[in-house]
């Protein structure tokens, strides 16, 4: 018998915790990283960095999409998880990105699609945090989220795969 239904390749995905674990908040990211250690699919790739975000230009080069994972600077709501996508939207000014980075994930981006090498779908998680202190560990509020942040993005990846 013969199958004339296509064989559908997934999307190439790529989840990137940002952020730097030894200061506080910042370190959100890799930490939704950790939680993710095997609960992605086999062909998904994941990968945590810290400091100079312009090395992702060349990590993202290939992928279909991405999914990032930052603390944002935060107001008056630590913990609050914002959803970006970057698909239909740049970043929105008013996300304040509390980098460590000497490239921000926003120029990161924007140099990767004036090099035509930013994937399709950008989608980025920001944590809003407290405390990006030296030396301090997630506060509380922010590390109440991380679980629910990493459901959020195992969704994402099943979505962005299609």
């Amino acid at each position: 018998m013969n199958d004339d239904r296509a064989t559908t390749v997934p999307r190439r995905v790529l989840v990137v915790g940002l952020g730097n674990p030894d200061r506080g908040d910042d370190g959100i990211g890799r930490q939704v990283i950790q939680d993710l250690d095997g609960r992605l699919p086999p062909d998904v790739s994941v990968l945590a960095r810290s400091g100079d975000l312009l090395s992702l230009v060349e990590d993202w080069d290939g992928f279909d999409a991405l999914v990032c994972v930052d603390a944002a600077a935060g107001t008056a709501a630590p913990g609050r998880v914002h959803r970006f996508d970057l698909a239909t939207r740049a970043l929105p000014r008013e996300a304040s990105f509390a980098s460590s980075h000497d490239v921000g994930l926003a120029e990161a981006v924007e140099l990767a699609r004036a090099l035509g090498t930013a994937p399709g779908d950008i989608v980025v998680y920001a944590v809003e945090g407290a405390c990006f202190e030296c030396g301090a560990s997630l506060t509380p509020d922010v590390a109440a989220v991380r679980h629910d942040v990493a459901d959020l993005v195992i969704a994402e990846v099943n979505r962005l795969r299609q």
